[in-house]
């Protein structure tokens, strides 16, 4: 199993999600407000202080999904949270060691 982060822009959030929906198979996504900043991080206007920072608002987007899904789940990312522009996101992908359902106490890929 693999879980996979995706930042992305919140206007793409929507077509983002019309793509995963398309995807057959997959179970679950979560979806997080966040804030941050990445390699184009604002400077200190003149008379601020030092510790002031702009923070960017972005959407995290949480799938954990079997290993044969994963090309299908990040290329259905790439594509509809694309515009082109410097700061359109990242992908993540990690191995899960385990996971269970609470409902029923199944175990791994069961779980999912």
């Amino acid at each position: 199993m693999k879980e996979i982060k995706a930042y992305i822009k919140p206007h793409k959030l929507n077509a983002v999600t019309e793509g995963l929906h398309a995807i057959e198979g997959l179970t679950g996504v979560s979806v997080v407000d966040v804030k941050g900043f990445g390699r184009s991080r604002k400077k200190n206007a003149p008379g601020q202080d030092d510790d002031w920072v702009f923070y960017v608002p972005h959407v995290k987007i949480e799938i954990v999904c079997l290993d044969e899904m994963v090309d299908r789940v990040v290329q259905a990312i790439q594509k509809t949270a694309h515009t082109g522009l410097r700061g359109d996101g990242k992908i993540y992908i990690s191995s899960i060691d385990e996971a269970i359902r609470i409902e029923t106490g199944k175990r791994g890929e069961e779980s999912v």
